[in-house]
């Protein structure tokens, strides 16, 4: 190619004297550029460049005529061929002198790759050759989880998992173990390295690795500060690679909704499969923080024929001829169980048809409620702040789990305690003291539902976790009870914290079987189909309070995720019930 562009260099020099040359014709107009245009007058092509790329190795020595295109009346600009001017005639032979050079250079990185190539595949069939087997003289292979690799040092043993990374270095192969339980790196050398399936090794492929662990010296860094030297391998499952590798599918810089599509890849990811790891955890430690506190588990319906936040947000479906929900609270029946099991609580989901699509909104998300009998309110508010400190004290006891949440979120620590307490009156003189409008751009006044953004701008602001309480009657639930010291308010709360807003509401119930009724009037709903729950307050009432903690925004508030939906395994919105 190099010395293709020195003869169209010097043949172009040439173009202008020589007259005996072919003569090729260009025509803006009707031309086309193709190989197989023969550029005669009736035939021309449409550039200059065209000509010279299609032409220049059958016609060296051509010159050029051009026929331009008119812009104005035939006098002005006459529509006939003309010799090509030398400055057009050198800037196009400039450009394809370029064009040659890029076109050589592709064909040497072609070759390279096709040599590159060859022998690969030679490597490949040479592999298919070499056969390795478990070696019987050694040690039986003790199966085992990776997290007990370190009390497992020293022992031959067999590890099976994913291959999380995977690194070539000469004659030895780096792969980085994943089971669920933990990360183990594995280290191949010698005749394992050459075979057919340690050469089209590939990540997500499933693997089991027979070996010895060991430490590894300090200067060096892996996991739990040890690796196992491979004796053996067998691969299980193999993954493709190429275009269909997981790290093609779901790239950090992927697309949003590509990333849920694929959402059974991502959380094989760290930072999902971290926060999903976090949430068990923190799942352990309510339940363990419940025991402690003397609160009985149960697990009532999902399918229901009650509304207990309102019926706008209600999943309606066909049951058995009938119409019911999906449950937006198990309230109502853990009610039902104080008289006979004391204090309960329940982790279930909750569906809200909510067409919400803010960041800290689910269509379906785990529900942590509780109730509690013969308490009051401030009662309430101390037994949630017990609950969320002790079970954040649990998760963060674990060590694992601590160094999960610090990469997760480096600033996060437990809160502390009291917690701040302030009433819906004295946030509203708050907000309009810090000039944080509502909805209509309007200074906030008492009788406002305070919207989310002006919540959260509010709980950033004060950086410490709030309880929001008495709430207007009006802007709450039905079965809300009244502050005894001021009717136009409810015995009700919110816990906001900094980062995620609200994580809980909570209120003290109505305990007086008239004023129930009155608020089903005043509601607009019939009693009826509530029979179960009214009756609580007909066979021996009792005051009492509970409440209810979004799982996915503590989490989201505790690992520093900018959306609920991070937060959940499959998560649920407006639009998205797959995968």
């Amino acid at each position: 190619m190099a010395e293709e562009a020195k003869i169209l260099a010097s043949s172009a020099a040439s173009l202008t004297i020589s007259e005996t040359v072919n003569t090729l014709f260009i025509d803006e107009d009707i031309g086309v550029d193709a190989p197989e245009t023969p550029g005669t007058e009736e035939q021309p092509f449409k550039t200059l460049i065209g000509a010279m790329t299609h032409t220049y190795k059958s016609q060296p020595g051509a010159k050029f005529k051009i026929r331009k295109k008119p812009t104005g009346t035939e006098d002005e600009t006459p529509h006939v061929y003309a010799l090509v001017a030398k400055a057009a005639l050198k800037k196009a032979t400039n450009l394809h002198q370029a064009n040659l050079k890029k076109e050589a250079k592709r064909e040497e990185i072609s070759k390279k790759e096709q040599e590159a190539k060859a022998a690969k595949d030679a490597q490949l069939e040479q592999a298919k050759r070499v056969v390795i087997v478990e070696d019987i003289s050694k040690p039986k292979a003790l199966s085992i989880k990776l997290r007990d690799t370190v009390k497992h040092r020293g022992v031959r043993v067999v590890v099976r998992g994913w291959v999380h990374r995977l690194r070539d270095q000469k004659n030895l192969v780096f792969i980085t173990l994943r089971d669920g339980t933990g990360y183990l790196q594995c280290l191949m050398s010698g005749d394992l390295t050459k075979t057919y399936d340690a050469l089209t090794l590939t990540v997500e492929t499933t693997i089991a690795i027979y070996g010895v662990i060991s430490p590894v010296p300090e200067a060096n860094h892996a996991p739990d500060g040890h690796e196992l030297h491979a004796d053996y391998f067998q691969v299980i499952g193999r993954a493709p690679g190429g275009d269909d590798t997981i790290s093609n599918i779901v790239a950090p810089d992927a697309d949003p909704q590509t990333k849920y599509d694929n959402r059974h890849l991502v959380i094989r990811g760290d930072v999902a499969s971290a926060v999903l790891k976090v949430r068990a955890s923190v799942l352990r430690a309510f339940r363990k923080s419940y025991e402690d506190l003397g609160l009985m588990e149960v697990t009532p319906p999902c399918m229901v024929q009650t509304q207990v936040e309102g019926g706008s947000t209600l999943f309606e479906f066909n049951y058995y001829g009938e119409k019911a929900y999906l449950t937006q609270s198990s309230q109502l029946y853990l009610e039902t169980c104080l008289p006979s099991l004391g204090d309960v609580f329940c982790v279930q989901e909750s569906f809200r048809a909510e067409r919400s699509l803010t960041r800290r909104h689910l269509s379906e998300y785990t529900h942590i409620e509780a109730e509690l009998a013969f308490i009051t309110f401030d009662d309430l508010l101390n037994h949630l702040e017990e609950i969320i400190c002790r079970t954040i004290d649990y998760t963060l006891a674990d060590p694992l789990i601590t160094g999960t949440v610090a990469k997760l979120n480096p600033k996060f620590k437990a809160p502390e305690r009291p917690f701040m307490r302030m009433t819906y009156a004295e946030a509203i003189d708050w907000l309009v003291k810090h000039e944080i409008l509502n909805e209509e751009k309007e200074p906030h006044k008492f009788g406002d539902d305070i919207a989310e953004a002006a919540e959260r701008k509010m709980t950033d602001i004060i950086a410490k976790p709030i309880f929001l309480t008495k709430f207007p009657v009006e802007i709450k639930a039905f079965y809300m009870k009244k502050d005894p010291a001021d009717p136009r308010v409810t015995e009700s709360v919110d816990c906001l914290m900094p980062g995620v807003g609200e994580i809980v509401g909570g209120s003290m119930r109505m305990e007086n079987l008239e004023e129930l009724m009155s608020a089903y009037a005043r509601e607009g709903i019939p009693p009826d189909p509530y029979y179960w729950f009214t009756d609580q307050r007909k066979y021996g009432t009792s005051p009492h309070g509970g409440y209810g903690i979004g799982l996915e925004r503590l989490l989201a508030w505790m690992c520093d995720r900018h959306t609920v939906k991070e937060c959940s395994l499959y998560p649920r919105w407006t639009g998205r019930c797959t995968p």
